[in-house]
């Protein structure tokens, strides 16, 4: 009887507490799912209000005003100086070098002697020129000579045949023999004439000999090589000995190691005019508008750092060459001090004043496809958003192109606010907001 109160009791316990720990379960189950359940529940919400904000919101866009590009323009170009005018000198006689007077960088005047040439096979022809011509002359004595004697015997025929004409009226001599006199008159007559054919032709091959010895004259005097002109001498070819060939250049090793030797041929020496220098530029068909004679121009080099140097548009070609669509156009500088070397290296930059300069917008500001370059220009969009634009494409006509910047020659007035960078949000139309682009006032 004892025993069965306390199982029951033990029962009893067992129950509590398996329903106590189906509660604790209960309530740990329920406060992770609150723990997940209500962040969750959050994010939801802000992600549901972010979509609602971004619907609701303009696109942005970076803006930059137009500019009025400046009056003044400066086109750079590099070019290479050469001489004004540069010459090769050759030789009319062929023979041997006697004497050499210049050498590579020496300065020489118009006329100046620069080397004189042996030629004994020259002086030989003139020689010979000389003799023919005084065998001319005598010829010439000897025909005249023989007219005057051939005339002599006219004058006395005629006056025999008169004679005897008049004593054949009188019956003194026969008739024969007064035809035989007006015979031997008409033939004195026609020896007359062909002496004097005689005296011309000897005229004619005196003026012959004349001029044969004159020209081998001047071919002797061409054995004194002189200067055409004043300049330096830039290139040497020959040596005291070298010889002359008969085309007029010298054979054997050139004297200035920049030319070259070994080659038959070459100009005994290159002479050039470097007092004034000139630059022969190839200018791009946008800037050749602006380029007239007489119009200054700034030379620079690497060399001269610190000094500019000033040139003057002489001509141009007034055409484009098709393949590279330039104009060329010659600078000329003076250089008295000849501190400007044919063959250096120069930028001469070109500046024009233009009475109606062109706008200026960003580079990135253009909008390229199939209807053209355009432009996307911000205008006022009122009753919508504030401060919100609206979107008009503009076509434009471009002119010189900076990197950073493109003129627009067509297509602007000057007041209007371009879109830069546009993306695909800008289009016609369209509603965006705008900020100005950093650094644009500057």
């Amino acid at each position: 009887m004892s025993t069965q109160p306390e199982a029951t009791n033990q029962h009893h316990i067992s129950a509590w507490k398996v329903i106590l720990v189906i509660v604790l379960l209960v309530a740990v189950v329920a406060t992770i799912g609150g723990l997940g359940y209500f962040p969750r529940k959050e994010r939801e919400a802000a992600a549901v209000a972010a979509a609602g904000l971004e619907r609701d919101t303009l696109p942005r866009v970076v803006s930059a005003k137009v500019k009025l590009a400046p009056a003044d323009v400066e086109v750079a170009l590099p070019g290479t100086i050469s001489a004004l005018s540069e010459a090769s000198i050759y030789a009319r006689a062929a023979g041997y070098v006697k004497k050499r007077y210049v050498d590579i960088g020496d300065k020489v005047k118009e006329g100046q002697l620069l080397a004189e040439i042996e030629a004994p096979e020259l002086d030989q022809q003139v020689a010979q020129a000389k003799a023919a011509f005084s065998q001319a002359q005598q010829q010439i004595a000897q025909t005249k000579a023989s007219l005057l004697q051939s005339q002599s015997q006219r004058d006395l025929a005629k006056v025999t045949s008169e004679r005897f004409a008049a004593l054949v009226s009188k019956g003194a001599v026969a008739r024969q023999d007064a035809d035989i006199q007006a015979t031997t008159w008409k033939t004195s007559e026609a020896l007359v004439s062909a002496q004097e054919a005689n005296v011309r032709a000897s005229e004619d091959n005196v003026h012959q000999a004349q001029a044969n010895l004159d020209r081998i004259s001047a071919l002797q005097e061409y054995k004194n090589v002189r200067s055409p002109m004043a300049g330096i001498v830039t290139a040497r070819n020959i040596e005291v000995g070298s010889l002359i060939s008969p085309s007029g250049g010298g054979q054997g090793v050139s004297a200035n190691p920049t030319v070259g030797g070994g080659a038959s041929g070459n100009e005994l020496f290159r002479l050039a005019q470097t007092r004034t220098v000139r630059i022969l530029e190839s200018v791009p068909q946008s800037s050749v508008g602006s380029i007239t004679p007489g119009m200054k121009t700034e030379i620079t080099l690497l060399e001269f750092p610190n000094r500019k140097f000033e040139g003057k548009v002489v001509r141009s070609s007034n055409s484009l060459d098709p393949g590279s669509r330039t104009m060329l156009v010659e600078v000329q500088l003076p250089n008295a001090d000849g501190k400007l070397m044919p063959g250096m290296y120069a930028e001469v930059r070109f500046r024009n004043h233009r009475e109606k300069p062109p706008y200026l917008v960003p580079g990135d500001a253009l909008i390229a496809g199939a209807a053209g370059p355009r432009v996307a220009i911000l205008e006022d969009a009122p009753g919508g958003q504030p401060g919100a634009k609206k979107i008009r494409l503009q076509a434009v006509l471009i002119g010189r192109d900076y990197g950073a910047q493109t003129e627009i020659v067509n297509g602007l007035t000057g007041s209007e606010t371009v879109v830069v960078n546009p993306g695909d949000d800008v289009r016609e139309g369209a509603l965006v907001l705008a900020d100005p682009q950093k650094g644009a006032g500057k």
